[in-house]
């Protein structure tokens, strides 16, 4: 999942947030993802009037939730994952491919590639409730 997608989980009653705390699947990101997280921190603040603390707890809730995984651990994907347009998404697709698994993101330009599937938050659910 992207960082766009993370940055949901501070949201109070975020559908993102009721999809990661559902035991039944299993979440990856970049370890990347969290630096993303912390540069956004008082904007995350900001817009969702959440307390310092708050968003200090929060983030401890989505990183048992959500597994980040080091850059030595799909770094030799990172050079396929360099066609795509939009390089600030390289270690999203890199990470992917490592697992060969689909991408959570809401992020139009990220269908533009064709190495990994991608799914929107809407086509998530449509997944997961049928």
């Amino acid at each position: 999942m992207d960082t766009n997608i993370l940055l949901t989980f501070f949201w109070q009653d975020s559908f993102t947030k009721g999809i990661l705390l559902d035991q039944d699947f299993e979440f990856f990101a970049p370890e990347y993802a969290l630096e993303e997280i912390n540069r956004n921190k008082e904007e995350v603040i900001r817009k969702t009037k959440i307390s310092q603390g708050k968003f200090e707890e929060l983030k401890t809730d989505l990183a048992i939730c959500v597994e980040f995984i080091p850059l030595k651990e799909y770094a030799k994907f990172l050079e396929k994952a360099m066609v795509i347009p939009n390089k600030e998404d390289v270690d999203f697709i890199a990470l992917a491919l490592k697992f060969n698994l689909p991408l959570w993101s809401n992020d139009k330009g990220m269908k533009e590639q064709s190495l990994v599937k991608i799914y929107s938050t809407d086509e998530l659910l449509r997944k997961i409730n049928k």
